[in-house]
């Protein structure tokens, strides 16, 4: 965008908008407000956005939608490309399409990147310069977003999440503008789409969770996958990272301008870093410090490029709180806590408010959810769980035996990292969906029996009849759910529907 001479960016007069899902109708709202005429350009004939554009939306929008929206004449005048998440840019059609864009020099940014640049805007035209924490990695964003406004808020300050988690960015900004209630701290929960076409968002602390394959059918590989994420640490005042994720170590291999904390299910080392310890039968989330247990140190700048990067020393470590008084369970999400933490502290917030906070914070819906026990079994949801990593964190977090029921569409993931896992944690595995054969293939050498079933209810009276007293049965799929279910929310819903059916047919009651 060119700027005026207050320094405000000119704002496009003419944009396409690819893609009318929930952040496509949140930029084409955000770009009205600005003025803009708009090209809504989507092949459904009547995308889910549609209607609420029609009664919200006031100004020049011409809509280019169905089999043949792809057209040369949805880039005539066109000054900038809003490409929704959910689009990926490999697909021939579109791929085809944004060829004939670059070939205009039309620039393509995503929803994330408008927000950023609307940020510059408002701390220019209101001096409005809130702080801003990114929270992105393959599994446990959503949880890790809200715990770290949660705590915010416990701590006194206003935070509003948004992004990948829903509302989107743009739709929670101008909800916050209409209401006069800017807040204090964003916290952004990111996925690779978004990071894909965000160039200027800059937050105050970004952390990458975790990475292991997943959404494959979207990016071209691996690397163009882990670059994605990368992106955002190195934009970061603060990297935040899990020390004991090879990949995103490896990350920060080439970042130097950067400052760093990690996290990790080890004894943290370097002051700054959180970790777990085991003393007396008791895991702790511990913290490395060097004086005060209240006051972190007062967050500094970003550190300027040539100027060598401090070494942080060795510092004590501090119990912070038996893992065991937290309300959400297992180790991932123990991880997920010492994220939460270490973005705040990077605000200045106290352990006390963070602490408290833990002890009360309860996932959300379908992230290893306790349903209910039956005959001594206890069944657990993690529709959430769409991919090999988090079903490997779900297992390996019950600490005990389990049925695992998995299966959905693969998304081009590679099954053999579940294997181990089953291997330790696992008395049988029920597979549902298409991907049945490709995850037998992958667990055929570990010894554990896998079943199939037809549907949700077939398999979960499967696994109450496999499991044994004091066993858990886990739903975490592995896989998306677009084969069975409408979502992953959906899947979730129609276990939670079997398993209290399941309850009734032997007699036990709420």
């Amino acid at each position: 965008m060119n700027t005026d001479t207050g320094g405000v960016a000119v704002f496009p007069s003419r944009v396409l908008i690819l893609g009318l899902g929930e952040t496509g109708l949140a930029s084409a709202l955000w770009c009205l407000r600005q003025n803009a005429a708009l090209h809504i350009v989507d092949t459904r004939d009547c995308p889910p956005g549609l209607a609420t554009l029609a009664e919200q939306g006031q100004g020049d929008i011409t809509r280019f939608l169905g089999a043949q929206a792809f057209t040369d004449a949805a880039l005539e005048g066109v000054e900038q490309i809003i490409l929704s998440p959910g689009l990926a840019p490999s697909e021939p059609a579109l791929a085809a399409f944004l060829v004939k864009a670059q070939q205009r020099q039309i620039p393509v940014i995503g929803e994330i990147e408008l927000f950023a640049l609307a940020l510059a805007d408002l701390a220019t035209a209101q001096d409005y310069k809130p702080q801003v924490l990114a929270i992105t990695g393959t599994n446990g964003k959503t949880t890790v977003t809200s715990l770290t406004q949660a705590m915010l808020e416990t701590a006194g300050k206003t935070a509003i999440a948004a992004g990948n988690i829903s509302p989107s960015a743009l739709t929670a900004l101008m909800q916050a503008l209409d209401a006069q209630s800017l807040p204090q701290v964003w916290v952004l929960e990111l996925s690779s789409f978004q990071m894909q076409t965000t160039q200027s968002l800059a937050p105050d602390a970004a952390t990458v969770l975790n990475l292991t394959q997943d959404h494959l059918d979207w990016h071209r590989d691996m690397q163009e996958y882990a670059a994605a994420k990368a992106r955002l640490l190195a934009a970061s005042r603060v990297a935040i990272i899990n020390r004991n994720d090879a990949a995103v170590v490896a990350m920060i291999a080439d970042i130097d301008d950067v400052q760093m904390r990690s996290f990790g299910a080890d004894a943290p080392v370097l002051v700054g870093d959180t970790g777990m310890e085991g003393a007396h039968g008791v895991t702790w989330i511990t913290a490395s410090e060097k004086d005060d247990f209240e006051l972190p140190e007062t967050p500094g700048a970003r550190r300027k490029k040539n100027v060598e990067k401090p070494r942080r020393k060795p510092g004590l470590i501090k119990r912070l709180m038996p893992a065991d008084a937290m309300q959400i369970r297992g180790q991932h999400n123990m991880l997920n806590a010492q994220a939460a933490m270490l973005l705040c502290r990077e605000l200045g917030v106290g352990w006390g408010p963070m602490l408290n906070t833990l002890r009360e914070f309860a996932a959300g819906l379908y992230r290893t959810q306790f349903e209910r026990s039956i005959r001594g079994v206890d069944f657990f949801n993690d529709s959430k769980g769409t991919n090999v990593g988090a079903t490997v964190a779900a297992l390996e977090g019950m600490g005990r035996d389990i049925v695992l029921i998995a299966g959905g569409v693969g998304k081009g993931q590679d099954f053999s990292p579940l294997a181990a896992s089953v291997r330790r944690c696992a008395r049988a595995v029920i597979l549902i969906g298409e991907a049945t054969a490709v995850i037998e293939q992958a667990l055929a050498q570990t010894g554990v029996a896998c079943h199939r079933a037809e549907s949700m209810e077939a398999a979960v009276r499967q696994a109450l009849e496999l499991a044994q007293q004091g066993d858990a049965v886990l739903m975490s799929p592995a896989c998306s759910s677009f084969d069975m279910f409408k979502s992953y929310a959906h899947r979730g819903q129609v276990f939670s529907a079997a398993v209290h059916e399941l309850a009734l047919d032997n007699g036990e009651v709420a």
